[in-house]
């Protein structure tokens, strides 16, 4: 029996067309799954909540997912969450820029929802 806590997933990004159905593959697994729509309220859930990873979106409105991102890494003192940014942008120098600011995973728009939950099984360490 598994006694661990519940690890937490935080989704940061506008299109809800793409959160919702990613939201419930990831809850399947086992997961708390929170939500948030921009990068400004990403970033209040993540000093409230605490997530164990982020899904960032690139491009949004209020604040960027790079915005985000600068802000995760300076501000989290005791544990970064980790950040697999997720974006329709793919152009390369976007994916260089990601990995060089210390995100896990870059991982193109369009995606199939099993592989983002693998990629989150992974790095949260369940098998």
């Amino acid at each position: 029996m598994n006694t661990s806590p519940q690890k937490r997933v935080l989704i940061i990004d506008d299109d809800e067309g793409l959160t919702e159905p990613l939201q419930l593959a990831i809850e399947a697994e086992g997961y708390q799954v929170m939500v948030a729509h921009d990068g400004n309220e990403g970033l209040m859930k993540i000093e409230r909540d605490a997530p164990d990873l982020v899904l960032l979106d690139l491009v949004m409105p209020r604040r960027s997912g790079f915005a985000v991102l600068d802000n995760i890494l300076i501000n989290s003192r005791h544990r970064t969450p980790k950040i697999v940014m997720v974006t329709g942008n793919s152009e390369p120098k976007y994916r260089e820029l990601a990995l060089d600011r210390g995100v896990d995973r870059f991982i193109p728009k369009p995606y199939h929802i099993e592989d983002l939950v693998k990629t989150v099984n992974e790095l949260l360490g369940k098998e």
